[in-house]
Order: C-alpha cells, then sequence, then structure tokens
C-alpha cells in the first residue's frame, strides 16, 4: 500500500509548492535590485522594511517557473508602487500575449506562476482584465511599468504582462514621451551598460504614485497621479557609474518629453531613494537622449546622433546639421 501512496505523495507537493512568490521579504528576490538593497519609499517601504505588509506585497514576479522582476503592490489602489529588474540586454519584437494576474494575491496556498485573468472573476486583491475595458475608450492604457521592450528574452518579456506591473496610464501619455523616454533608456543601456565581464548589466525601478481620488471602475483602480523610471549601470568603457531619472503627470499636455534628471532631485521631488547605499551618483545626471533621435509633430525637434563640438557642456542640445535655437532641445545639467 506504501508503494502505491509514494507517488501521490509527490504529486500533491507538485501542485501545492512550498515557496511562495508573494514573499514578506525583500531578500526573496534581491537579486533584482543594485546591491541587493530595494530602494526608499518615503512611508511604504523604508530600510528594507515594508511597513504595512497588510497592504502592499511584495511579488517575485514568477511566469514558466522563472522568475524574472519583482513588483512591490499596493492591494488597496490595485496598482503597483514600483517594479524592479535585471537589465540584461533588450531582444526584439513584442509578444502577442494574454494580461495576467498574481494568484497568491487571492490565496497564499494558490500556485507560484502568474496565470492568465479570468474575465468571469471579480479579484479582491488586485486589478483584473475587465477592469480596464470599459476605460480604454475613455483614454487610458493598461501601462507596464517594467516594459516588455527591456525583456531580454521571450520568457522575461512575456512576463511584463501581468496586471500588478500595470497601472491606468492617459492614453497620450503613454503613447508619446513615456514611450519616447523607454526607448532612448533601452538604447542608452544597450550602448553603455557593458560590465568589466563584458556583459550588458545595468537596473532599472519603475514606480507609480497614487493619486488622491482619481479611480476606474467604480473606485477600484487607483490612477497614478505621476510615473517614475531611474536606471543605474557601471560602464566599463567609461570607467564609471552612470544614472538618470525621469517623472512626469499622467496626463497629457504640452511637453514633446521628459527630461533626463538627477537620482537626487527624484528624491527630494518625489521623496523616492531608487537605489540607496550603492555606487550610483546622485547628483549628476546622464542625458540618454543624446544618442536617440526624437520626432515632434508640432515642433519638429530632431536630437541628431551626434554632439556638435560648440555645444558641448551648455544647456542646449542642438542638431549636427542646424544649430538655431529652434532647433534646440533643452536638456538638464
Amino acid at each position: 500500500m506504501m508503494h502505491h501512496l509514494m507517488p501521490l505523495a509527490a504529486l500533491l507537493l507538485s501542485i501545492n509548492p512550498t515557496e511562495t512568490k508573494v514573499v514578506t521579504s525583500v531578500e526573496d528576490c534581491e537579486e533584482f535590485f543594485l546591491d541587493q538593497t530595494p530602494p526608499k519609499i518615503t512611508g511604504i517601504l523604508e530600510g528594507g522594511k515594508i511597513l504595512d505588509q497588510n497592504r502592499y506585497k511584495l511579488i517575485c514576479q514568477t511566469f514558466e517557473n522563472t522568475t524574472t522582476f519583482v513588483t512591490l503592490y499596493d492591494t488597496h489602489n490595485k496598482i503597483p508602487v514600483f517594479s524592479a529588474a535585471k537589465f540584461r540586454g533588450s531582444a526584439a519584437g513584442r509578444p502577442s500575449h494574454p494580461w495576467m494576474i498574481e494568484p497568491q494575491l487571492e490565496d497564499p496556498t494558490d500556485v507560484d506562476n502568474m496565470r492568465q485573468a479570468d474575465k468571469n472573476i471579480n479579484y479582491k486583491h488586485q486589478a483584473g482584465d475587465t477592469d480596464y475595458d470599459p476605460y480604454n475608450q475613455q483614454g487610458f492604457d493598461r501601462g507596464h511599468l517594467f516594459p516588455n521592450s527591456y525583456g531580454s528574452n521571450p520568457t522575461e518579456k512575456s512576463s511584463t504582462f501581468t496586471l500588478t506591473n500595470a497601472v491606468p496610464q492617459n492614453k497620450r501619455f503613454s503613447r508619446g514621451k513615456w514611450k519616447k523616454m523607454e526607448l532612448c533608456v533601452k538604447t542608452f543601456l544597450d550602448e553603455n551598460c557593458i560590465n568589466n565581464n563584458n556583459r550588458k548589466e545595468g537596473f532599472v525601478v519603475i514606480g507609480a504614485k497614487p493619486s488622491d481620488s482619481s479611480l476606474l471602475n467604480n473606485n477600484k483602480i487607483n490612477i497614478p497621479s505621476v510615473l517614475w523610471s531611474a536606471f543605474c549601470c557601471y560602464s566599463r568603457s567609461q570607467n564609471k557609474w552612470l544614472a538618470g531619472a525621469h517623472w512626469g503627470n499622467n496626463r497629457d499636455d504640452d511637453l514633446n518629453y521628459l527630461e533626463t534628471k538627477t537620482l537626487g532631485a527624484l528624491y527630494t521631488t518625489l521623496g523616492i531613494e531608487a537605489f540607496p547605499g550603492t555606487r550610483c551618483p546622485k547628483d549628476l545626471t546622464t542625458q540618454v537622449y543624446s544618442k536617440c533621435a526624437l520626432k515632434s509633430k508640432k515642433r519638429k525637434v530632431i536630437v541628431s546622433h551626434k554632439v556638435p563640438r560648440k555645444c558641448v557642456g551648455k544647456k542646449k542640445y542642438c542638431g549636427a546639421k542646424k544649430r538655431n535655437s529652434k532647433h534646440c532641445v533643452r536638456m538638464k545639467g
């Protein structure tokens, strides 16, 4: 009889894994933080400790038994606080993948792999796919925090399509200056963040600041007022650490792009220390737009691929062919 019970016991263990992916300590998925040090989010995550563990849940995002990035999720506002990842180079293509949810937010004993959202379920602790559907026509996207374009392989790219990694983003903001920023940061990381082992390696943290009262779907999902993004890496070719931050109001406005700012300014303005206790420069800004062409239909602004010698060190970055003020983009630093 015992001989026949052993396979059943093994099967039960495989169905009910002992290792969960909704965790209580940042140490469970610390490899996605630079120097294994999580961000400091004033009032939420300080000194590596989640201040309210009943509300904020740390998710080691797992897809097809592979953990790919980490998210701190706000079960009250039904949006992530941030997603953090190790950048290992970007792969081409965008997967066609259905949106998923985190099963263990609803039932801690459930499986530790994200699964496709069920349109017949009204999730209590997270947003569901149908929660966004009526609002796509009213100007909101399911906006990734950790974008699929940063993924280094198909598994990593597909894993970003979980609603615990998404927030309602103003459609014009999401498809305009936020998308431009993501493209330019990705290009910068690919070209500059190559370590002493000749491997692409950088760290990113992307987050959202909830609004005071803007909500979707019968007061269920918070529409964040601000989105922010930060990166840091060591560059062997430049023999130094490089870092920068971007943030912007989650609305349509007249700004053509998001200015690159310092990590120190991110902390001063939003109370977010993206890479505490690391070698990332806090008061030096690395411009990501200098080698990334940006075009604007309104102003026809183009950032060229080469910085003219006359423009180096100035507050204006001029096009390589035309250097009058009409063709200059103001940059910080």
